[in-house]
């Protein structure tokens, strides 16, 4: 294990992929996190305000609207990984299948850090992670394939009570947060978080009965009642003083997640010993840094959101007479911290890259394309199909790939052709197209092999004069209506 290459108290200002990298391997003792999806409100994006939307072409391609890049390349790694981590690439691929593009892209983006809050923690941390119903389903099976279902320790649900004008079902008034430990060595305090028994089933014990799980004696009940017991897996806001901070105004910041210090504070006193350090990917208005700096522990917070610094200050002001040593000092960072480790990721070969910078004649729309191949595909005012050679009506067209993505082939129109629909259907997303004409012709689908070879030609001229010649009055030709 190394030693931490960061100080105590300090929280690092932007996306937390850069600062977990940056740490040292096996420096953290606990990790509890409450990372954005399905918030209602959602979280603080870089350019300000919230945002809860995700979005497979935004937050997996790395695409804004338009097709141009705008963030890391997820799709890329999502590939990449299937070779090292095929469990975390099942886990994220059938998120996105069974319940959306959003999902996937949220899997796809959290899969990363979870990687690295797995590499960072000794071998005797935690990590519980908090979610809600929308996501608890999927980030479990993400989970198990990074810590290892043997290393799942609770689901602990949350229970809260509040109004609801649900009509289809129950109204849903709880939350989930994910326990695993780092390996079977992880800390764990039971005695450190019992509460008060609600009630004590005290009678007169028969000769040869039991203790502890037996029936106590006026004898026992006291010593027991002063003992308290160990809560249950589910915890509830009036027995065990967690509700939700909308009630406690002694709290609440205005802040959309906000969660209560008593929930973060019996997670800290569980898994973890005075003294050790705390750290919280996701920590935005501060509860985790503020409950680990109350019970003695070492902290570092990360988080993208501009008002997480100021509300961290004045919660450590309004904690001041809880705090041994006064209102500490934070350090407040954009720079990750340097690696005195052996420097390796979680998956070094997996780094996110950016998209390179695409060129105008790549920035064509779909429809573009298919502008262009309609005229250099023409004859006698119908388009001639490259899989078969059949002339057909424009609308009978479908474009598509020579060499199909799932080769590496590109989306630019130098890889592009129009067939029609009876060709596109078996040539399918994996098929290249020698291999569909190659098909065509055994199974007597080809109806013109020298028209088909001679619009192909035309079409990969036409797509090689767009890059090479972009802007010139030919270019603008095809692409006129």
């Amino acid at each position: 294990m190394a030693s931490p290459n960061f100080k105590n108290r300090t929280l690092f200002h932007g996306d937390n992929l850069t600062f977990l990298r940056g740490m040292n391997s096996g420096c953290v003792d606990l990790i509890p996190t409450d990372p954005p999806f399905k918030k209602q409100r959602g979280f603080f994006s870089d350019a300000g305000g919230f945002k809860d939307i995700w979005t497979w072409q935004r937050d997996a391609l790395g695409l804004d609207d338009a097709g141009s890049p705008v963030a890391e390349n997820h799709e890329e790694w999502l590939r990449n990984i299937a070779k090292d981590y095929p469990k975390v690439s099942t886990a994220v691929t059938a998120g996105k299948e069974l319940y959306g593009d959003d999902m996937g892209a949220f899997l796809c983006w959290m899969a990363p850090r979870l990687l690295e809050m797995h590499r960072v923690l000794k071998p005797t941390g935690s990590l519980y992670l908090h979610c809600d119903h929308t996501a608890a389903a999927y980030l479990k099976v993400l989970l198990d394939a990074i810590f290892g279902k043997q290393h799942f320790r609770n689901e602990i649900v949350w229970c809260y009570t509040g109004p609801s004008n649900t009509t289809r079902w129950f109204p849903r008034k709880h939350d989930t947060i994910l326990f695993y430990a780092k390996s079977p060595a992880a800390k764990f305090h039971r005695d450190a978080v019992r509460i008060d028994y609600k009630q004590l089933n005290v009678q007169h014990q028969q000769e040869g009965g039991g203790g502890i799980g037996g029936n106590l004696t006026p004898d026992t009940v006291d010593t027991y009642r002063e003992l308290g017991k160990v809560p249950e897996d589910y915890w509830l806001e009036d027995r065990d003083k967690m509700s939700p901070v909308g009630r406690r105004a002694s709290e609440r910041t205005g802040y959309p997640t906000q969660k209560p210090l008593a929930l973060y504070e019996r997670i800290i006193q569980a898994s973890s010993n005075p003294g050790d350090l705390v750290l919280d990917p996701f920590c935005g208005c501060a509860t985790t840094c503020v409950a680990a700096e109350r019970l003695g522990r070492q902290w570092v917070g990360m988080d993208i959101s501009p008002v997480t610094e100021g509300l961290i200050r004045q919660r450590l002001e309004d904690n001041k007479q809880l705090l041994t040593d006064g209102v500490p000092v934070i350090t407040v960072t954009p720079t990750p911290p340097v690696r005195t480790d052996d420097g390796a990721t979680a998956a070094s070969d997996l780094v996110l890259r950016l998209p390179a910078v695409r060129a105008d004649w790549q920035k064509l729309t779909r429809a573009e394309m298919v502008r262009i191949l309609s005229k250099v595909q023409s004859e006698n005012g119908l388009v001639v199909c490259v899989g078969c050679g059949r002339a057909l009506e424009p609308e009978f067209m479908q474009l598509d790939h020579r060499e199909p993505k799932s080769d590496g082939g590109e989306d630019w129109i130098t890889n592009r052709m129009l067939l029609c629909q009876p060709c596109n259907g078996r040539k399918s997303n994996r098929m290249t197209l020698s291999g569909l004409q190659a098909a065509n012709r055994r199974n007597g689908w080809m109806k013109d092999a020298d028209k088909a070879r001679v619009v192909n030609s035309r079409a990969l001229e036409a797509g090689r004069l767009v890059r090479d010649q972009w802007g010139s009055e030919y270019v603008r030709g095809l692409l006129a209506e």
